[in-house]
C-alpha cells in the first residue's frame, strides 16, 4: 500500500510523518508531496531519506491508496481530482470540504460509520476544536442527547500553523531582550496577551471559527445539537483547552458521565481538584487523547454538566484523527 503525505513541510505534515511512525501504519511505500518551494526538500522516516515532490496535476496518485491532505483549502479544492480519480481516497485537513453533503465529515470515535459511504473518495477532517469537543460529547450524547453547549476555547498559538509558534517564541525573547515585538501572524501582540479573534469575523458577530463548531458538531453528530462558543487565542505553543457547559435532553447524575467519559475511546479523565489534578497544555502535548477535568454539575441549569478538556490541536486535532480514520478504512477494508 503506497501512501502519500501532501503539504509534508508543514507543522500538521511533520506530525503526520511522526504519528504514521508511531502507530506503525501498515504501508509499503510513502511519497511526499509540497509546493515548488519544498520540492526537493529530504525527510527521514521509518530509517529512510524521503524526497518531497512538487504538487502537480498530473497522474502522479495513481498507485496511491490513500492521500494524508493539509496544504490548505484552495489547495485541495485545486487538486481533488488529481489526487482522487486513479482510485485514491483523499484524507483533508482543510475546510474545503467538510460542509458538503456528499463528504463525511469523521471523528472516528465518534461517527466512523460514515466511513462506509464515500462517493467523492474524499474524507474530511473536522476542525481541532470541534474534534476535542465531540470526542467529549460523544458519551455524554450516548447517556441522553445533547441539546446545547456553551463553550469558551482557548487556543494555542499552534493553531495557526508552524510560523505563528515561531512568532510566539520570538515574542518572547523579544519581551525577555527588551526588544520591539514583531507582530504578523496574530492581529495583535499573543505574549502577555489574549485575542478573542481566531479566524474571520462573519456577519452574525461570530467568527468563522466559532461557526465551524455549530456547524460541524451538528454534520458530526448527525443531530440539532445547537453550540454557541467563544474563540480566544492564548499565548500557549502547543495544545488547545476548551471551558464546555452541556445540556442534556434528561437530567444526569455526575458519576454516571464520569463513568462514561472513563470508558470513551480517546478520553482521559484527569480530575481530582483536592490535589490540583487537572489537565492542562503543558502536560498533555503530544499525546493522543483528550483530557477532561472539572467536571461538575451546571449550577444554573438542572440539566447541565461543566467540564473543561484540553487536546494536542496538531496531533489528535489534525493529524492523529486523520490516520485513525486511515487506520479504520484499512481494518475494515475500504480501501
Amino acid at each position: 500500500m503506497k501512501v502519500a503525505v501532501v503539504g509534508v513541510s508543514g507543522a500538521v505534515g511533520q506530525e503526520f510523518l511522526r504519528v504514521l511512525e508511531e502507530r506503525n501504519f501498515p504501508l509499503d511505500e510513502l511519497v511526499l508531496f509540497g509546493s515548488a518551494r519544498s520540492a526537493g526538500k529530504e525527510y527521514a522516516f521509518r530509517g529512510k531519506t524521503l524526497v518531497v515532490k512538487e504538487l502537480c496535476e498530473n497522474d502522479d496518485f495513481q498507485d496511491i491508496t490513500i492521500a494524508l491532505c493539509s496544504a490548505g483549502g484552495g489547495t485541495s479544492l485545486k487538486f481533488a481530482e488529481t489526487i482522487t480519480k486513479h482510485g485514491a481516497i483523499m484524507i483533508d485537513n482543510s475546510s474545503a470540504f467538510r460542509m458538503e453533503d456528499d463528504i463525511p465529515l469523521v471523528v472516528p470515535e465518534v461517527n466512523a460509520a460514515d466511513l462506509h459511504n464515500l462517493p467523492r473518495n474524499i474524507v474530511a477532517n473536522p476542525n481541532c476544536t470541534t474534534i476535542q469537543m465531540v470526542v467529549c460529547l460523544k458519551p455524554i450524547n450516548d447517556l441522553s442527547p445533547v441539546k446545547r453547549v456553551h463553550a469558551a476555547t482557548y487556543q494555542s498559538a499552534s493553531g495557526a500553523g508552524a510560523a505563528a509558534m515561531a512568532e510566539l517564541e520570538e515574542q518572547v525573547r523579544e519581551i525577555a531582550a527588551g526588544d520591539p515585538v514583531t507582530v504578523e501572524k496574530f492581529q495583535h501582540q499573543l505574549v502577555y496577551n489574549l485575542i478573542p479573534h481566531v479566524d474571520v469575523f462573519t456577519e452574525n458577530g461570530y467568527t468563522k471559527e466559532e461557526m465551524k463548531m455549530y456547524n460541524e458538531s451538528r454534520k458530526i453528530m448527525h443531530s440539532d445539537i445547537e453550540v454557541s462558543s467563544t474563540c480566544v487565542r492564548v499565548p500557549v505553543l502547543r495544545n488547545h483547552s476548551e471551558a464546555i457547559w452541556v445540556e442534556t435532553e434528561e437530567a444526569l447524575g455526575l458519576e454516571q458521565v464520569r463513568e462514561a467519559l472513563e470508558k470513551a475511546e480517546g478520553v482521559t479523565v484527569q480530575d481530582d481538584p483536592a490535589h490540583n489534578i487537572y489537565p492542562m497544555p503543558l502536560e498533555s502535548a503530544s499525546k493522543d487523547d483528550i483530557f477532561v477535568g472539572r467536571l461538575r454539575k451546571d449550577l444554573s441549569n438542572p440539566k447541565g454538566i461543566a467540564f473543561w478538556c484540553v487536546g494536542d490541536q496538531i496531533k489528535k486535532g489534525a493529524a492523529l484523527n486523520a490516520v485513525q480514520i486511515a487506520e479504520y478504512l484499512v481494518k475494515n477494508k475500504l480501501v
